[in-house]
């Protein structure tokens, strides 16, 4: 009895749904490429209205998750770039995708050369749990603007905000355009191994390893935002007072749980005490009463608590501070944020991505140490430098290599659609935001476009003495 055909929808339970929805989508990208605007903004335009309908179920489900995560939060660093991503890919989209013309050689004129963006076909997305609705509607925004169709893989650390995200997009997207995956690991490992035109996945540096590996077979392009340890170098002449601000902005935003937070500050001996003692008076400011702030968000889940603990635990020198008169709590997965002075360089929070709110203090006596301290450890996916001083300032950007840069300011490099966003080594490799994630989720095809009356002719065998007075001209 031949086995039926699974049917076809917008949301994919098993392995089997999931494969037979990449075979429809796989099948209408090449027989019905989506090669007009009016579509791709169209697919856009049904991103927001699901958006902005779903606002605060999103943000429920999101905290239901966390254990519990503010809700401004959510608003500011998941639905903020959202929208303003749709509407910058809205506003430039159209130019993007334009055949443009280039330069040419004088020898080859009266030929021209032409780039035609082209869809690449389906995109397969990987979704981490920190962030799963921006990090799900970032990519979504590049892939629909190149006139892709997508898959998205939910993450199955955050249930219930995946199912939210899958039944909303069910109800605005059709399945012959956008489908989201649901279940476990095994799920996860499967959607790694289908041969997508293009596969980006946001998350761990040792699950990149991975699903790099899984996508090699079928010679499947990726782009993989990783992780690692974001340094933040604090400079003889930076106002501490403004570090402290944007460092621990950066640090306690989602509870340290972010790819680019700051992962340790390298900074001058003298200035310990006093950052220490800013950064108390900090959260002492702007989360009071943090075990019951509303603006404090939680730790995932009870692995993570346990992952995040340990380090503590087995810290082999330097000194914790807390910032607070709180404690951790592993039952309501709370943990408030502490600074870690001097640890030992093979300590795990020295040697792993932190992703949550501890903060280790680095000394450094000359600037060049700092910044050989910062080129001897795997590049990192983002790197803050703080100062007046230009001179040093430029010292710190011509000498080290990260995947974003920002001058007195931490993480807001993420929101700037006009910057490419992406890791370096093993951070991460490629791009995208804005016209570099359209560029990157697009065949930029090279086109050359020959005259009907052109010299190439004279330069074919057999060759004679015109060829060898062409060939002295350009062989010099």
């Amino acid at each position: 009895m031949p086995q039926q055909a699974v049917q076809t929808r917008s949301i994919a339970n098993t392995i089997d749904e999931m494969q037979a929805q990449f075979s429809h989508l796989k099948t209408l990208s090449r027989t019905q490429p989506i090669n007009d605007w009016d579509t791709r903004e169209t697919q856009l335009d049904n991103l927001e209205v699901m958006l902005s309908d779903n606002q605060e179920s999103f943000a429920k489900a999101i905290s239901a998750d966390f254990g519990y995560r503010s809700e401004s939060e959510t608003q500011f660093a998941e639905l903020f770039p959202s929208f303003t991503g749709i509407s910058h890919a809205r506003k430039h989209g159209k130019k993007w995708m334009k055949t443009q013309r280039v330069s040419i050689s004088a020898v080859y004129r009266p030929a021209h050369n032409e780039i035609q963006p082209q869809p690449l076909g389906v995109v397969g997305i990987i979704v981490p749990w920190n962030y799963p609705l921006y990090l799900a509607v970032g990519p979504m925004i590049d892939a629909l603007a190149a006139g892709n169709r997508v898959m998205i893989k939910m993450s199955e650390a955050a249930p219930q905000f995946a199912q939210t995200f899958a039944d909303a997009v069910a109800h605005y997207f059709s399945s012959d355009m956008v489908c989201v995956v649901l279940g476990e690991v095994d799920i996860a490992v499967a959607f790694s191994k289908l041969p997508f035109d293009h596969l980006l996945y946001t998350g761990s540096t040792a699950v990149g390893r991975q699903i790099m590996a899984a996508a090699a077979p079928n010679l499947t392009p990726v782009t993989l935002e990783l992780g690692g340890k974001s340094p933040v170098i604090v400079l003889d002449d930076a106002h501490l007072e403004m570090v402290v601000n944007r460092v621990m902005m950066g640090k306690t935003l989602n509870a340290g749980q972010t790819c680019i937070a700051p992962d340790y500050v390298l900074m001058k001996r003298q200035h310990h005490d006093q950052f220490i003692h800013l950064a108390k008076e900090w959260m002492k400011k702007h989360y009071p009463n943090i075990e019951n702030n509303p603006d404090y968000s939680r730790i995932i889940n009870g692995d993570q608590f346990k992952r995040v603990k340990g380090y503590l635990d087995a810290l082999s020198g330097g000194e914790i501070y807390p910032l607070t008169d709180a404690e951790s709590n592993m039952e309501t997965r709370f943990m408030p944020p502490v600074i870690v002075s001097d640890p030992a360089p093979d300590s795990e929070v020295m040697q792993e991505e932190i992703f949550a709110p501890i903060l280790p203090l680095v000394h450094y006596e000359t600037l060049d140490e700092a910044i050989h301290f910062v080129n001897s450890r795997p590049r990192p996916l983002a790197l803050y430098v703080f100062g007046d001083s230009n001179s040093n300032i430029e010292k710190v950007r011509d000498n080290t290599v990260s995947g974003g840069l920002c001058i007195n300011e931490v993480i807001i490099h993420v929101a700037q659609h006009d910057l490419p966003f992406g890791g370096v080594g093993e951070s991460g490799t490629g791009s995208y935001h804005g016209k570099a994630g359209f560029e990157r989720l697009s065949h930029m095809k090279p086109i050359f476009v020959q005259n009907k009356l052109n010299g190439l002719n004279l330069l074919l065998p057999p060759y004679g003495g015109l060829f060898k007075k062409a060939m002295a001209l350009f062989l010099k």
